[in-house]
């Protein structure tokens, strides 16, 4: 497994801009596919993207495309979430999430239990 840190999380006010960053640290020689989910108070953890190893690969949830974007810098150890025209229903705490494989993502790579080692997560709170 590896450890996660999150990252980036802070106040902004609808239609604003925040990059979540999430950097791995142990075992991190190997491959993983990197995810990115969310938990709004009283409701159940959700998906919000996925990216491959190489970065090829990404998938989104409905509510996130078009306007955020996964990215990776395996250098650095570091998967970030470019979250644009925040709306105050993102308001959630956001988790970076890893699993082993190097393959393409797709809408299998949504699913919470397929993923290992999860971060501690970080509060993202959007205002009207």
């Amino acid at each position: 497994q590896v450890q996660l840190v999150e990252s980036g999380g802070g106040l902004v006010q609808a239609g604003g801009s925040l990059r979540l960053a999430c950097a791995a640290s142990g075992r991190t020689s190997s491959t993983y596919t990197m995810g990115w989910f969310r938990q709004a108070p009283g409701k159940e953890r959700e998906f919000v993207a996925a990216i491959s190893w190489s970065g090829g690969s990404t998938v989104y949830a409905d509510s996130a495309k078009g306007r955020f974007i996964i990215s990776r810098d395996n250098a650095k150890s570091t998967v970030y979430l470019q979250m644009n025209s925040l709306r105050p229903e993102d308001t959630a705490v956001y988790y970076c999430a890893a699993k082993r494989g190097s393959a393409a993502v797709t809408i299998a790579s949504m699913s919470r239990s397929l993923y290992d080692s999860w971060g501690q997560g970080t509060q993202v709170t959007v205002s009207s």
